[in-house]
């Protein structure tokens, strides 16, 4: 069976990139080559962004109602092919099918979202600002935006951004990650056949050297990220050099706290999903709790520990797994294994006790993907490096903590803020927790704390290199210049 070559889409055409360079696209979990993605170069670049430059213009001027349309029938048509597509993610992903259909599901939330731009994007009028003079203001499109995709969530997050960048009238260049290209690929194929004109969205295959010469060229006038705090940092200072607008998503290390009243059975089921999903891989993953009071310690080292070793691991295409809600399936890449090896080794090193270690995992017949299962230490300290290092991977720590406060301050003093949960029934305690808690999503009794489409999706500290927040209204303001008109007419003579 021939390896395909994947291809760039620019100005409403399938080109092959004048480039010798080519990276091997895998399967994680059985180390199968699946494509051949180009890695395209400034040349490449230069095309895409000159058609997106070219096709502003008319799309500017199409009217929201219509511009909206083509994403309209792009949702129908993944909804058809959502089984073809989650399947296509998970096997260049590795997620389970169920975290692929979850994905999926997600990313048409927010193109439904981002079909109420006509709506969304009004601007504001006040009649009489002054005698005889009114003031308004309006949202306008800015021009050529552009994004580089995570491994992670190769179908949703880029529709934090793509869907509401061509309703508000902005073109638009992607970068899928160069690791997990093939979901965006299909995913392209099938907006081509949804009429957008020429040019208004293009597709590069690359690696950084797209990003850079992305965020480089004068004609974008915005680039979004999400990656590491440390690519965020970077991005956001070329970005700022440059006058142009950067959405830089950056690292994360979410805690779950327990108080003393939390309902055991139910959190521990909850807690599990939220720090094992996606093999560990995602934002929003939950990678440090924090028990408060000795009790609850104890209690939730013996349960989290017991319900841990029962997670399986496995090929989530095949049996048992494929079927399994709680399977879990390989990390990324063999790079990305072996920094998590690195990691639970200095865990050990700083003296934390390694309660599990999933690196003593087996799947039958699958030597060649990178499986790890299920780790855990407990007697972790606030500082230690397996604390405040994003793993991206299926391992947690936990901690103790005296108070509530105790604990608010152990997540208030590490580098990320992305998101953080308690569980409790205490109504005060939860006030107290939303409210004085420094990360950008919080949930209560809620593992996963990231928010539907409607709401803005971002955390705060080192998660975020930006002022302003992804997907739902809050990102209409990132891809819109707001215009502020202050007028009046006097009347005409006689």
């Amino acid at each position: 069976m021939s390896i395909p070559t994947l291809r760039n889409y620019v100005h409403g055409e399938w080109v092959q990139p004048d480039t010798g360079s080519f990276l091997e696209v895998e399967n994680p979990a059985t180390g199968e080559v699946l494509a051949r993605c180009p890695l395209s170069g400034v040349p490449e670049v230069e095309l895409a962004v000159n058609s997106a430059a070219r096709a502003f213009p008319g799309w500017r001027d199409t009217p929201a109602s219509r511009r909206v349309q083509p994403l309209f029938r792009l949702a129908n048509a993944l909804r058809e092919r959502e089984e073809e597509i989650a399947t296509l993610l998970t096997r260049e992903m590795g997620k389970s099918l169920g975290d692929a259909q979850a994905e999926l599901k997600r990313a048409f939330e927010n193109i439904e979202t981002a079909c109420g731009m006509p709506v969304l994007q009004m601007g504001d009028k006040l009649v009489g600002c002054a005698e005889g003079i009114d003031g308004e203001v309006l949202r306008l499109p800015i021009g050529v935006f552009a994004m580089s995709c995570p491994f992670n969530f190769p179908a949703m997050v880029p529709f934090w951004f793509l869907p509401y960048a061509l309703a508000t009238g902005n073109t638009f260049v992607l970068k899928p990650s160069e690791q997990v290209p093939m979901t965006m690929q299909r995913v392209a194929e099938l907006l081509h056949d949804c009429g957008l004109p020429p040019g208004v969205f293009n597709l590069v295959n690359g690696d950084r050297a797209v990003s850079e010469a992305l965020i480089d060229h004068p004609l974008v006038a915005g680039f979004s990220v999400v990656g590491s705090s440390r690519t965020c940092a970077k991005v956001a200072e070329l970005c700022a050099r440059q006058n142009k607008r950067h959405l830089a998503m950056g690292g994360a290390k979410n805690h779950l706290v327990v108080m003393p009243d939390a309902r055991l059975d139910e959190v521990v089921r909850n807690m599990t999903t939220s720090c094992y999903g996606c093999a560990g891989q995602r934002c929003m993953a939950a990678s440090a709790i924090v028990a408060v009071g000795n009790e609850t310690y104890e209690a939730i080292c013996e349960r989290f520990l017991a319900q841990s070793r029962t997670v399986p691991v496995g090929n989530p295409l095949e049996p048992p797994w494929r079927d399994d809600p709680q399977a879990i399936g390989p990390v990324i890449s063999a790079r990305a294994l072996a920094f998590i090896h690195e990691m639970i080794e200095k865990g050990v090193k700083e003296g934390a006790t390694l309660a599990l270690d999933g690196r003593e995992v087996s799947v039958p017949d699958r030597q060649g993907g990178y499986y790890i299962g299920p780790t855990v230490f407990t007697d972790v300290k606030p500082g230690m490096e397996i604390h405040r290092t994003e793993i991206f991977g299926p391992v947690v720590v936990i901690l103790k903590a005296g108070s509530l406060d105790e604990a608010i301050r152990v997540i208030n003093e590490h580098p990320y803020g992305n998101g953080a949960s308690i569980y409790t029934q205490n109504g005060y305690h939860a006030r107290r927790f939303k409210l004085l808690t420094q990360c950008g999503m919080i949930g209560v009794n809620v593992g996963i704390p990231a928010p539907v489409a409607t709401l803005p999706f971002g955390g705060m500290k080192q998660s975020l290199w930006a002022d302003h927040k992804a997907q739902g209204k809050a990102v209409i303001d990132f891809f819109t210049e707001v215009k502020v008109i202050t007028e009046r007419y006097w009347p005409e003579p006689g």
